[in-house]
C-alpha cells in the first residue's frame, strides 16, 4: 500500500513541486494550504491531489486538519514542513507583529505539525519528517532577522528531533534551498536579479522548484533510513558549510 505524505504549503511554489514529485514517486499525497482558495483549487484540478485548508501557526487547527487527512487517506508517514512567509524589514523598524507572524508560521508550525503525527510514527516504527529551511537560516540575511531566526530554529529543531526518534525508525532531516525560481523570486526586477543575486551563485542560475522536490523524494524513501539529522544545502554553491 502506498505511503501517505502530507506537504504543508503544498499548493504553490516549492510546495506544489514537492507534492507533485511525491505523487509521481507513488505516494498518496495531501497538500495543506493557508489562504489562497483559487490557487489551491486550480492545483487540485490540475494534479488530482486533495487539498486541506488550515493555519499551520495554530496548533488546534493543525491537529484537526491532520486528523481529517488521516481519516481520508490513512496514517501520515511522510511529513514535509514547507509552509512559510516573509515579513521583511530592517530590525530597527520591525514591529512585534512582523516578528511574531514569521516565527509562528515558519518555526512554531514545526511543533504544531509534528506533534500530532510523531506518536503514530513511533508506534509504526517508520516516519520521514522533512523540514524546509533556507540558506538564510544558515548565513543570515539583512532585512530578515525574523525569517533567519525562524529558519535557523528549523535546523536546530530537526537535529534534536532526529536524535529523539532515530531508534524508532523515524528520520528527521532539513533542506536549505538557496534562490529558487518561484513566482516570488522571478518577480524581482531583472536588473536586480542579474547584478545582485546571480553573481553570488556559482552555478550562475536560480534553482528550480523541482530540484528541491527531488531532494525531498530522496529523503522520503524507505531506502533513506540511515540519513537523519542532516542538513541538505541546495543553493548552487552560494553558501558552503
Amino acid at each position: 500500500m502506498a505511503r501517505v505524505a502530507l506537504v504543508s504549503g503544498g499548493t504553490r511554489g516549492i510546495g506544489a513541486a514537492i507534492a507533485k514529485a511525491l505523487k509521481a514517486a507513488g505516494y498518496k499525497v495531501a497538500a495543506n494550504y493557508g489562504g489562497n482558495d483559487e490557487a489551491a483549487n486550480a492545483f487540485k484540478n490540475e494534479t488530482g491531489i486533495p487539498v486541506f485548508k488550515w493555519d499551520v501557526s495554530d496548533y488546534d487547527s493543525c491537529a484537526a486538519g491532520i486528523a481529517k487527512v488521516e481519516a481520508d487517506l490513512g496514517p501520515i508517514e511522510i511529513l514535509v514542513n514547507n509552509a512559510g512567509i516573509t515579513r521583511d524589514t530592517m530590525f530597527h523598524r520591525m514591529k512585534p507583529e512582523q516578528w511574531s507572524a514569521v516565527i509562528n508560521t515558519n518555526l512554531n508550525s514545526l511543533f504544531n505539525m509534528c506533534r500530532p503525527v510523531i506518536e503514530g510514527m513511533r508506534e509504526r516504527s517508520f516516519g520521514r519528517i522533512i523540514n524546509i529551511s533556507s540558506i538564510n537560516g544558515q548565513k543570515g540575511q539583512m532585512g530578515q532577522v525574523n525569517y533567519s531566526a525562524a529558519k535557523a530554529g528549523d535546523i536546530g529543531f530537526t537535529k534534536a528531533l532526529a536524535q529523539e526518534n532515530a531508534a524508532k525508525g523515524v528520520t528527521v532531516n532539513v533542506i536549505c534551498p538557496g534562490y529558487i525560481g518561484t513566482e516570488m523570486v522571478r518577480a524581482v526586477p531583472e536588473d536586480v536579479l542579474k547584478k545582485s543575486i546571480l553573481p553570488h551563485i556559482p552555478v550562475g542560475r536560480l534553482g528550480e522548484p523541482e530540484e528541491i522536490a527531488r531532494c525531498v523524494v530522496f529523503l522520503a524513501a524507505d531506502d533513506a533510513g540511515f540519513i537523519t539529522g542532516s542538513t541538505l544545502s541546495a543553493n548552487g554553491g552560494q553558501y558552503m558549510i
